[in-house]
């Protein structure tokens, strides 16, 4: 079979390793519009379960990808002088998202796959030769919004804004740091991805957002102006942005990809093209090599690539679904900070760390906070109050 990925993502490269290393017989081309090396993005996080699961599929490439990790096994919360250490008992681990990228890039070319770097491919009709195309093309996919209404595409902009940075402060452990100011609460976590470096993801309403100025100004304004929000998780290391410091900041607001179906023809989504989750789980990574490994195996198991595509996409959206949960709650408890920032800093953390609860928007945080304390019997009881509640009001909406 002739195989075409677009893309030079995770998704795309590990998809053509597993293809490659189970089924050698297969013509495998990865087209990558950037140059070589040119990727954006500091550090990618991951969990042990992923890494282990990695282990299992290709020892080869996991052995690398852990050899340039690095890991921790404790959160840190920081609120004015307060500071909160826990430990989930799993590890967690941060990569260079250039290193996790050459070393899926080299073991690809190892096993035989062609990787065509600045080639950009946005019609499926210059693939005409591939019996099947896989768009690893990441959130602002070209080849699923020419058929947008086939896959049922939608995107939704969150509310919050957000900008990824490095910092020469390498963490000992994954680290949140929370800042009230004049103009609303803005807030930073940060880990490690290796010996020298971290990941820095600052966050913050639209109105804290420009209350601050960083609607204007360049992006060295914004640099300096978080290095002194933040002084002290910084410990006098500097921030590091994408552009040279002239331009303006890459402020973001987060999109949430959604599709109906991740197939059309013999086109198929994978990885950031078929779906996107809030980048405050950490999961992107781990669901783009997941969905790699299911599309290796459906089409392994069934050579008829109508029903092959059908039962990936059954098994992928399948998968996806408990972190598609918890990224949207994460993202509400960010959104809707305030609700929780009169709390005192420990009960803030705490509720910080329940923030995928689904009963946790619905109660107030004290109480949640205090039956927590207390037994799982008195969460029960709220989550009977909360039940009553919801019925009352439906009641209350239901015309007669």
């Amino acid at each position: 079979m002739k195989i075409a990925c677009v893309g030079g993502g995770p998704a795309s490269l590990y998809f053509s390793i597993l293809m490659k290393r189970m089924s050698p017989s297969e013509d495998i081309t990865v087209y990558e519009r950037d140059p070589v090396g040119s990727t954006y993005g500091w550090g990618v996080t991951y969990s042990d379960r992923l890494l282990g699961n990695l282990y299992s599929a290709d020892q080869e490439s996991a052995c690398a990808i852990a050899e340039s990790s690095a890991s921790w096994n404790r959160w840190d919360h920081h609120r004015e002088d307060v500071a909160m250490t826990t430990r989930p008992g799993h590890a967690g681990y941060g990569i260079s998202r250039r290193r996790l990228l050459s070393i899926l890039a080299e073991r690809a070319r190892v096993l035989g796959v062609r990787i065509q770097y600045e080639r950009e491919i946005t019609d499926e009709g210059k693939l005409a030769e591939a019996d099947l195309i896989v768009a690893g093309d990441g959130v602002n996919s070209a080849l699923r919004n020419r058929h947008a209404d086939h896959f049922g595409t939608q995107v939704t902009a969150g509310r919050n804004v957000y900008l990824w940075l490095g910092t020469t402060r390498v963490f000992e452990f994954f680290t949140f740091a929370f800042k009230e100011t004049v103009h609303g609460w803005i807030w930073c976590y940060g880990y490690p991805y290796d010996p020298e470096h971290s990941t820095c993801v600052v966050e913050c309403s639209p109105e804290t957002w420009k209350g601050l100025g960083f609607d204007r100004g360049t992006e060295a304004d914004t640099l300096a102006r978080l290095e002194k929000i933040f002084a002290g998780m910084l410990d006098g290391h500097p921030l590091m942005g994408r552009g040279d410091g002239e331009g303006s900041a890459h402020w973001l607001n987060f999109r949430t990809v959604d599709n109906r179906t991740w197939y059309r023809d013999n086109v198929v989504l994978i990885g950031d093209a078929a779906h996107t989750t809030h980048y405050s789980i950490g999961a992107g990574t781990g669901l783009a090599l997941g969905d790699a490994a299911i599309l290796v195996n459906a089409l392994l198991e069934d050579p008829r690539l109508p029903s092959a595509l059908a039962a990936y996409e059954k098994e992928a959206k399948a998968a996806l679904r408990t972190a598609r949960l918890a990224g949207r709650r994460s993202a509400r408890w960010y959104e809707n900070i305030r609700r929780y920032t009169g709390l005192p800093p420990e009960q803030m953390f705490k509720l910080h760390r329940a923030r995928y609860s689904l009963l946790l928007p619905y109660v107030p945080p004290r109480l949640y906070y205090w039956a927590g304390r207390v037994n799982e019997k008195s969460l029960a009881r709220a989550t009977g109050w909360v039940a009553g509640k919801v019925a009352r009001g439906r009641q209350a909406r239901t015309p007669e």
